[in-house]
């Protein structure tokens, strides 16, 4: 049985649309703000594919706790970013995952959504009917947002 999620954390950014985008639109920057880059001091990196944008892959491969994936951007505009992502340690799934990266009203800045959504399965189905994907990475989004502001701000 699957159940369905979908996750969206948003910010404002005091900075450029253009460089909000970079900072996402590159995985070689994200090290820089993800916010789980601090799971494994010892996380191994393999890039492939485009240098950024559309066709650019990142994969991984850490401890327990960082596991191990791979990400690639399928969808590039200056407005959005869009990448599949795939764990495979500690578990198998699949997510959809977007950036929403815009001008403010104001034209002073940027607004970001992060989103991802997607579907668990097996125990993982199990496990959403009592906590759910929500609760389980919308912090991790919060932290990430927050770090993507503190370095397009400096």
């Amino acid at each position: 049985m699957a159940t369905t999620y979908h996750v969206s954390r948003s910010t404002t950014i005091a900075a450029d649309p253009a460089l909000v985008h970079r900072l996402v639109n590159d995985f070689h920057e994200w090290p820089t703000w993800s916010p789980w880059e601090d799971l494994d001091p010892h996380l191994e990196r393999t890039y492939s594919g485009a240098e950024h944008g559309v066709g650019a892959h990142y994969a991984w491969t850490g401890n327990r706790k960082a596991g191990a994936g791979s990400m690639e951007i399928t969808e590039s505009t200056p407005e959005r970013v869009s990448l599949v992502l795939r764990f495979l340690k500690p578990f198998r799934a699949t997510n959809d995952v977007t950036f929403t990266v815009v001008p403010t009203a104001n034209g002073t800045g940027t607004d970001v959504t992060w989103a991802m959504s997607g579907e668990q399965h097996g125990l993982m189905g199990v496990l959403g009917k009592v906590v759910s994907m929500d609760r389980l990475v919308g912090k991790d989004f919060e932290k990430g947002l927050a770090r993507l502001r503190a370095v397009a701000e400096a």
